[in-house]
């Protein structure tokens, strides 16, 4: 009997053996999935990185290591020495080993293991444990086999990206952790200074001047899998710590970064056996707006955004009329075959709209007889209108919505893929990418009455409306800002923005002008980027480049739409580890060394 490991080395891991492996001697290690205990046979599920092995101990052959066995309980840590056999009876196709068990004859535990808090092997998704149990354990969570795939495909997708990369001749180039405070749109995570007391470092956002600093230190192509920190709010697709793959080249257009974004993507996605076009289908920020109220709209399924405003240009009814006399918008979408929505159902969808600030949703539904919640107000012959504008039939149903242009965006946008998902309409396995182009250079801050760059303070404007960006700003127009575009771009797959880039601004006189428009003082301007614009004097090639995220990628990849699935270690969504309960309080000397008081959110009071 074995009694301690000693010199005992695996032959096998627990996904490996096949048919063609039967009569040989193995030994196996791993974890004890399940036991299923017949009296005179016991059956173990012996599961490691790899998959799931089955090992069966005979009384009538191997007592002791059999008795042994009856002890053994989910996760105690074994190693199994045994024959390979083909099963008896029916083989099992949904392992990779169904067509052979192990018949054990000795059997060593390696470890105990306490009971699990949560059940770890779970068919799909339905009977998981509740994720904050998870993320508490996550080192339990993490041997389940759809998390031990997520994990190792990333390190996969991480792997192809590399030989991409390398393979085009960018060369990768590690760039600091501690940096300095710039503001680059979202909230910076703050380092304190032992050495420099009252001063601080600051977490990079993305390590955006820094390889536009590369580009003007001649190394022409760089790329790096950065780690990127934004402090914001998070969200399913969002952590405070995230990884990107950086990319920058000079000597570039748009065109260039196009075909490298697609190579970059077309290389990962056939590690997978998933063929994507070689050219990417295009569409502007506008259009894509316009169609799909998205800027990251998601092409599996129809259901485009219909503009019902020019038929209701002359209306007196109340809400509609204000929205076109306030420069708004009227548009709908069309449900097909969904003219049966009970009155629960668009309730439901009215207050789903609500969240991205829509007032109402009204409808339409053609069924044996058109009904509408307008009926009364527009009457039936401008139902049949609206109806006939939508390209409705009969058996559809038709969302509509008024208000701001951007409102109507978001919300019949968000609507169209909340019914998309409802009605079963996005099919699987399927992969639509697209490169939306020509951002907004600038966003109305509504709340602070100015604008803010719409990605971050080094983007570019199109040549077409440089001088109006000029204009705008020299000629204190404000308002012509909202209409410069940018050559900034973003790539789509499945609706979800896999990655978003630029061509920078090489030129300081642009980079001024840029700061101004934003509101930054020269002063101002110099104190947070004095070495950037210093560095723009020195010879700045034209460049540019963009940025993917790693997660996200997974995430269009994979089909999964939560983020912290595809992390190793993830932030619950108020930003713990509630594994290592972290953020949390450090000592009154670390505190004193760094020069640092504490107050409470609630009081403001000092401690």
């Amino acid at each position: 009997m074995l009694d301690t490991l000693g010199e005992l080395e695996r032959t096998h891991t627990c996904g490996e053996l096949r048919i063609g492996d039967v009569g040989q001697k193995v030994v196996l290690m791993g974890w004890v999935a399940k036991k299923r205990d017949f009296g005179p046979l016991t059956f173990i599920d012996l599961r490691d990185r790899d998959g799931i092995t089955q090992v069966v101990l005979n009384e009538a052959d191997t007592s002791g290591a059999h008795a042994k066995a009856k002890g053994l309980r989910g996760e105690f840590v074994i190693a199994v020495k045994g024959k390979t056999v083909e099963r008896e009876g029916t083989h099992n196709p949904k392992l990779a080993t169904g067509d052979i068990e192990v018949h054990a004859d000795e059997i060593l535990i390696l470890n105990e293991a306490k009971v699990p808090p949560f059940q770890l092997e779970v068919a799909g998704n339905e009977n998981l444990a509740d994720e904050s149990a998870r993320l508490k354990y996550r080192y339990l969570d993490l041997r389940r086999a759809e998390m031990q795939n997520n994990i190792r495909t990333r390190a996969k997708v991480v792997t192809a990206i590399r030989e991409y990369m390398d393979g085009a001749g960018f060369t990768e180039i590690e760039t600091p952790i501690l940096l300095k405070s710039t503001p680059e749109g979202a909230r910076d995570f703050i380092v304190p200074s032992r050495i420099h007391a009252g001063k601080f470092f600051a977490l990079p956002q993305s390590p955006q001047i820094l390889k536009q600093l590369t580009m003007i230190a001649g190394f022409d192509k760089y790329y790096q899998i950065a780690r990127c920190f934004r402090d914001e709010d998070l969200r399913a697709d969002r952590q405070p710590e995230f990884t990107q793959l950086d990319v920058e080249m000079s000597f570039t257009n748009r065109e260039q970064v196009y075909r490298l974004m697609q190579g970059t993507f077309n290389h990962v996605y056939k590690k997978f056996d998933i063929e994507l076009p070689e050219a990417w289908p295009r569409m502007t920020h506008a259009e894509a707006i316009r169609r799909y109220g998205s800027d990251k709209p998601d092409l599996r399924f129809e259901m485009e955004l219909i503009d019902l405003s020019g038929d209701l240009a002359d209306t007196d009814f109340g809400p509609f009329a204000e929205a076109l006399k306030a420069n708004g918008t009227i548009k709908c979408i069309v449900v097909k075959g969904r003219a049966d929505y009970s009155r629960k159902q668009t309730d439901e969808l009215q207050e789903f709209v609500k969240r991205y600030g829509a007032g109402a949703l009204a409808w339409i539904k053609l069924g044996d007889e058109t009904t509408s919640s307008l009926l009364k107000v527009l009457g039936e012959e401008k139902i049949a209108q609206l109806a006939a504008t939508a390209a409705a039939e009969k058996g559809d149903a038709v969302l509509i919505v008024a208000g701001r242009k951007s409102v109507v965006a978001a919300s019949l946008g968000a609507l169209r893929l909340e019914v998309a998902k409802r009605e079963n309409l996005i099919p699987e396995n399927v992969y639509k990418p697209l490169i939306v182009t020509e951002f907004p250079l600038f966003e109305y801050n509504d709340a602070e009455d100015h604008y803010d760059a719409a990605h971050h303070p080094f983007t570019a404007p199109m040549d077409e409306d440089l001088e109006q960006f000029r204009e705008a700003v020299e000629g204190d127009k404000r308002e012509l800002l909202g209409g410069v575009r940018a050559k900034a771009y973003d790539a789509v797959i499945n609706g979800i923005e896999v990655a978003g880039g630029s061509i920078r601004i090489h030129q300081r006189d642009v980079q001024a002008l840029n700061f101004k428009a934003i509101g930054l003082t020269q002063e101002k301007a110099r104190e947070r980027f004095g070495f950037f614009l210093e560095a723009l004097e020195y010879g700045t090639p034209p460049h540019g480049g963009f940025a993917a995220g790693i997660e996200r990628t997974l995430m269009a990849l994979l089909h999964n739409d939560n983020i912290r699935d595809l992390i190793a270690f993830p932030k619950t969504a108020s930003a713990q580890d509630l594994m290592m309960d972290s953020p949390g309080e450090v000592d009154e000397a670390q505190l004193k060394e760094l020069g640092i008081k504490t107050f409470t959110r609630e009081t403001r009071s000092i401690h």
